[in-house]
């Protein structure tokens, strides 16, 4: 199979593959996205794709990789189009998406890329960068000693990091005289708009502490003028493997470099302040709301939370897939004793229906098409963790409630760490603090100077009044875990083989 999908292609797929319902060559930009990897191709660029077919065709999207040129490579001679297989146990839809009008490389050519952030056309500029890439310090705030936002000050015209790349191309629009874009982050941040601003506001005070601001310092401008509506995202996004790949090829008849998988279920909730005009999402499934912080608050503790749990205890217990993982009756039973324990930490108020949500998720979980890695949901469990797990944690804690669902995950995020090099592969999953970590792993502490090692390290909890008593549940299940795995573990919360359903 030589042919290639492509624009010269896309007549020739089967009848039965959904294909864009508009001319490609009548689009132009209105978006540049940031972190053009799998989440962005099955989520906001699917999400744009409807918009275009319904006529708004001034919101394409030029995609942006800050490191890897990989998707570039994979989607650049298929005219950037990519198959997405949504997939269930029922079945398999194909859709090929055609929003993203090009692809870009920060690394070989950051002024094409600040050129993309400057055009006037450019209204909104989308981030899915990973936690990780904000570049906070264990306390939150902007590491200022980062090598890259140490780079990136010093070279305002070629930077590496969003924070560079926005803060430059935002100062040249205001010297143009032309409208600041709105920044929409879709990371799984808390209040991810609002904390995305407060670190490019650090960032630009940084920048106009070094002189290269003059008389128009930045960070008020940033501060005043740029829109950072938050947003909460959910939709589960497997890596494609080899196998995906030639299924794929198989069915389009035509190969496709880099498909993405995932499931039929979507979800996308906006704060509505785009100040330079937006597409029209909402025709399409999207929320639209004032705040968004109720429904980013029961996704982070109850989806992320729990998926965080299933991927840790998943790979202690030899479950190599979310599917599998959550079929084995031991972790399904924590589950829903997780769910139990955050349920009563959301906003009581905000008309949130947390029971349903949670049956859908189970059915979710449940999809044995997806293959979703516990691997995969495993990297970077120190910047995830801390709104998934240790802030529902410390909200129990507040209330005189015992969080031992909640601190077991972090227990199991320690263990499946300690065990890299040992019943897992070196590399397993990663973390950001992976240097650190082996270092504190090798001088062999005890458990509970470990465990508090490890929370100054990760940062979690930091200046909390309950924060001892947390690294103190969490030393006691790590015992656990060290003495007898987590059937131990397990034990000790008094889960047995049949597990109760929440929603019942």
């Amino acid at each position: 199979m030589n042919s290639r999908l492509s624009n010269a292609t896309l007549a020739k797929l089967p009848a039965e593959v959904l294909v864009p319902r508009y001319a490609r060559n009548s689009v132009t930009p209105g978006i540049v996205h940031l972190g053009v990897g799998a989440f962005h191709r099955a989520h906001q660029a699917a999400y744009v794709d409807a918009c275009l077919a319904d006529g708004a065709s001034d919101w394409g999207i030029v995609g942006v990789s800050l490191r890897s040129p990989d998707t570039r490579d994979a989607l650049a001679p298929q005219d950037g189009l990519y198959a997405l297989a949504i997939r269930d146990s029922a079945g398999e839809q194909l859709q090929v998406v055609g929003s993203i009008q090009s692809l870009l490389v920060a690394p070989e050519d950051p002024g094409e890329v600040l050129a993309a952030l400057t055009d006037p056309r450019t209204r909104i500029v989308t981030l899915t960068i990973t936690e990780k890439a904000y570049l906070r310090a264990a306390d939150g705030t902007l590491d200022s000693a980062h090598p890259d936002i140490v780079h990136d000050l010093a070279n305002p015209g070629s930077p590496k990091t969003a924070h560079g790349f926005l803060a430059e191309s935002l100062a040249r629009r205001r010297a143009a005289g032309t409208p600041p874009f709105t920044v929409l982050c879709c990371d799984n941040l808390p209040a991810n708009g609002a904390t995305l601003h407060r670190l490019l506001i650090e960032f630009a005070r940084l920048r106009d502490s070094s002189g290269r601001a003059g008389d128009r310092p930045l960070a008020g401008y940033v501060a005043d003028s740029v829109a950072f509506p938050s947003s909460m995202v959910d939709r589960i996004v497997p890596a494609t493997t080899d196998a995906d790949r030639a299924r794929i090829a198989q069915q389009l008849g035509v190969e496709d470099a880099w498909p993405v998988m995932t499931e039929p279920f979507r979800q996308w909730v906006v704060e509505d302040r785009f100040p330079g005009g937006r597409p029209a999402w909402e025709k399409f499934g999207v929320t639209m709301v004032e705040d968004v912080r109720p429904f980013e608050d029961m996704k982070l503790r109850l989806l992320n939370g729990a998926h965080s749990g299933i991927a840790y205890l998943g790979l202690l217990s030899g479950h190599a897939t979310v599917d599998r993982a959550f079929a084995d009756p031991s972790i399904r039973h924590f589950v829903d004793g997780l769910w139990a324990e955050a349920i009563p930490t959301l906003p009581q108020d905000a008309g949130l229906d947390p029971i349903p949500y949670t049956a859908e998720l189970a059915a979710r979980f449940s999809n044995t098409a997806l293959a979703h890695r516990t691997a995969q949901i495993a990297n970077d469990g120190s910047q995830k963790l801390p709104q998934r797990i240790v802030s529902s944690a410390l909200a129990r804690l507040e209330a005189d409630l015992l969080p031992e669902h909640l601190s077991l995950v972090v227990a199991a995020w320690i263990a499946a760490c300690a065990a890299r090099g040992k019943t897992f592969p070196e590399g397993h999953f990663t973390d950001p603090l992976d240097a650190a970590l082996k270092d504190l792993f090798g001088r062999n502490l005890p458990t509970a100077e470990m465990t508090a090692a490890m929370f100054d390290l990760a940062g979690f909890a930091k200046g909390h009044a309950e924060r001892r008593k947390l690294i103190e549940l969490v030393a006691t299940h790590l015992v656990r875990f060290e003495q007898g795995g987590p059937k131990l573990a397990f034990a000790a919360l008094g889960i047995g083989n049949e597990p109760p359903r929440l929603a019942d």
